[in-house]
């Protein structure tokens, strides 16, 4: 039967344990998320770019062949991801749900003119390249007006390129907390062991010997650590799935999968490596130094 001082010493022991492996969750977990945002950097930005649409109006003389050749040409055009044809009575109906009146009542006739919507690939999506095919297009005489979001494609065009730098910043500052915080953790749990680390010093035990239970154990915890890190950074994924399925966070299995056993390898790396130098620093020390 264990003495209160036995029991008190296990509750703290496994308490030890329980927040080392948390520690090492919750930092694995954060540079999880931040490894699957640096991977899909490219992929999001290009899924923005590519909801910019490019509107080719028509005019009264445009006929139905006119329509459906430059429909058949830019469905045929490799820069191009899709094209979507909308009449002006299409329009029409589509404002009357949306505002809930018909103003084709109070007007008298419908204003409106048959447009072609052009998704591009996001290669393409480029000032440049989007004035260029709108000057081509208004040369047709049976076309109006083109129209796209000039300031939003600008704005993309800035702003993409210092994102994914400062992403790329951010993810090296928490692998670097990481490991910080994870050696924090195991040297804690191993200075409270520095007597019996002396004393098995003392009676003879070689340093390999004595680091040895250390190490199993700390790769131990950080092999949970980030078991539990990858889960719930599956749950996160699930949520976003749920909720914002345009985002296809399953998309990409393999990518998940590599970041997955990344974070492993990673908790049971820093782990053994955090137990190594701990364990090293304490075997260095004199007694009178323990206290």
């Amino acid at each position: 039967m264990q003495t209160p001082f036995e029991r008190f010493q296990n509750r703290r022991l496994i308490t030890s344990y329980f927040s080392v492996v948390i520690s090492i969750a919750l930092v694995l977990f954060l540079l999880g998320a931040l490894g699957l945002l640096v991977l899909n950097t490219k992929s999001i930005s290009d899924r923005f770019k590519e909801q910019v649409v490019l509107s080719v109006y028509f005019n009264e003389s445009a006929k139905d062949a006119d329509i459906a050749q430059l429909q058949k040409a830019f469905n045929l055009t490799p820069e191009v991801k899709s094209v979507k044809f909308i009449s002006k009575e299409d329009a029409a109906s589509m404002m009357q749900k949306e505002y809930g009146t018909d103003f084709l009542d109070d007007v008298g006739y419908n204003p409106l003119e048959d447009v072609v919507d052009i998704n591009l690939k996001a290669d393409f999506v480029t000032a440049y390249f989007l004035d260029s095919l709108s000057q081509v297009q208004m040369q047709k005489p049976y076309i109006s007006d083109v129209r796209y979001d000039q300031d939003l494609v600008q704005l993309m065009a800035s702003n993409v390129k210092r994102i994914s730098f400062w992403i790329l910043v951010v993810c090296g500052i928490f692998a670097v907390i990481a490991v910080l915080l994870i050696n924090s953790s195991i040297r804690l749990s191993i200075f409270s062991k520095r007597f019996i680390i002396k004393t098995m010093q003392m009676v003879g035990a070689t340093k390999g010997f004595i680091r040895k239970p250390f190490i199993k154990n700390s790769v131990i915890l950080g092999f949970f650590g980030s078991l539990l890190a990858v889960s719930a950074l599956a749950t996160g994924l699930y949520y976003l799935e749920r909720h914002l399925p345009e985002l296809d966070v399953f998309g990409k299995p393999t990518q998940l999968i590599i970041v997955s056993v990344s974070i492993i390898f990673l908790g049971i790396g820093i782990s053994w490596v955090s137990t190594f130098f701990a364990t090293q620093r304490f075997l260095k020390l004199r007694s009178d130094q323990l206290y």
